[in-house]
């Protein structure tokens, strides 16, 4: 593997998740992503009540995100044997606390739209 191509990195995915269940979660990510920006364009503002408790539920996406990796790759935290390990989960955690703050932020613009103070 002399060169690092989305193709490359597509592949690696797909034998670490099974191509099912990755594509189920790209997905999943992108309709989600989409859902986002909708909410963000309909709203024209963000209710910082809610992104309070998106931010709250970050430590938990971190949590389950590095859980679900570990869980699909039948693998332990004992199994971590360097600096560059280290490093991949920071990324898998990081990566899923952002995605669990913008799952909980969407889901509760779409069940709770931002109310307009002028009535419309």
């Amino acid at each position: 593997m002399k060169d690092l191509t989305l193709e490359t990195i597509i592949a690696v995915l797909e034998e670490i998740f099974g191509r099912g269940l990755f594509w189920t979660m790209a997905g999943l990510a992108a309709a989600v992503t989409l859902a986002y920006l909708y909410v963000l364009i309909r709203d024209r503002a963000v209710s910082w009540h809610k992104f309070l408790w998106a931010q709250l539920s970050m430590p938990l996406g971190a949590v389950l995100a590095v859980w679900f990796v570990l869980a699909i790759t039948h693998s332990h935290v004992s199994d971590i044997g360097g600096a560059v390990d280290l490093i991949v989960f920071l990324g898998i955690a990081t990566l899923g606390a952002v995605g669990m703050a913008i799952l909980v932020y969407t889901v509760q613009s779409l069940i709770r739209p931002l109310r307009r103070a002028g009535g419309s």
